[in-house]
């Protein structure tokens, strides 16, 4: 491996970091009560990854095994525990806890502890993760037909 071409021509540097504080509220909030942080989509980072923090509540929630084409999911457990599928097993894991899946890699996660989690997913590149979370919301009111173009744009192949 070596670095990749730079992106930033300067000699300078420049002053364009982003602050997000702990306390901003979260951008979606789920009817389960679990709720979605965007601390870096595909659009603020040029592309590069998106990281979000995602928080559910006690009761039972997380998808069915599937596998992305375009993108590597990788989870960061930061309270609670989560039960992520590596496309072989469930693994139990707790805080400080991670878990990489590559482009293709069949995967799932689950809250099955009757207690809240929270933990950050990482997208690489950066896609519009956005309009999956917030397209969730309303998925159960739309046809077959319109769920299956809903994951196929959005890179969701359930197996």
């Amino acid at each position: 491996m070596t670095y990749p071409p730079p992106r930033y021509p300067g000699d300078q540097g420049e002053q364009s970091a982003t602050y997000r504080p702990a306390d901003q509220p979260p951008e979606l909030v789920y009817p389960s009560g679990g709720t979605a942080h965007y601390l870096a989509t595909g659009a603020s980072t040029n592309g590069q990854f998106g990281l979000y923090r995602w928080e559910m509540g006690p009761q039972p929630s997380g998808p069915s095994p599937h596998f992305h084409r375009s993108i590597s999911e990788s989870f960061f457990i930061l309270s609670g525990a989560v039960r992520i599928y590596d496309g072989r097993r469930w693994i139990d894991t707790g805080p400080g806890d991670f878990v990489h899946v590559p482009e293709g890699g069949v995967h799932a996660f689950r809250n099955e502890s009757g207690e809240s989690a929270s933990m950050l997913l990482h997208f690489a590149p950066g896609a519009p993760r956005e309009g999956y979370f917030e397209g969730l919301l309303d998925l159960a009111d739309r046809s077959e037909e319109e769920q299956a173009e809903f994951f196929l744009r959005h890179d969701t192949f359930w197996v």
